[in-house]
């Protein structure tokens, strides 16, 4: 890996990657090094953009949210003024977890997660569906998850 990152930085990396709550003792003992030297290397790896945020996964079920769905989206156009347009006002909406702009056939693909259907029917009439630079929306709906992962292999 040509990252500049030693094997200690990538050890804490995947350390954090499994569980961000584990306090610097806890990782300090894992990796053989001083408490302080771990307190810096974190704040160095979160300074050098390593790790843009540390948050708790919950499950989706457990708070309502176990409607999942991913939308193929299509614009009209593709001017700077409609892309920018469509990535700003997609980004106010609660229900859309994850928007990537994507090469080949669609435009962006959304993850949604919704209560249930129903939901999913308000959420699509009444904002995705009335924003004026999208031309078609194809949407897929998870059947089971197989598996959801968050952390990469360093």
């Amino acid at each position: 890996m040509s990252t500049g990152l030693d094997q200690t930085d990538i050890r804490i990396l995947q350390i954090l990657q499994k569980d961000a709550a584990l306090s610097n003792e806890a990782i300090a003992a894992k990796v053989n090094k001083s408490i302080a030297t771990i307190h810096a290397r974190v704040k160095r790896l979160k300074e050098n953009g390593y790790i843009k945020r540390i948050v708790a996964i919950l499950d989706n079920r457990k708070i309502d949210r176990s409607q999942i769905a991913f939308s193929q989206v299509y614009l009209k156009s593709h001017t700077k003024e409609s892309l920018k347009e469509f990535k700003d006002e997609v980004a106010k909406f609660d229900e859309v977890m994850e928007c990537f702009q994507m090469t080949g056939t669609f435009d962006f693909i959304l993850r949604i997660a919704t209560r249930n259907m129903d939901h999913y029917n308000l959420f699509y009439n009444e904002k995705l569906a009335t924003l004026s630079s999208i031309s078609t929306i194809q949407t897929s709906f998870v059947m089971s998850e197989i598996k959801s992962d968050t952390a990469y292999s360093l």
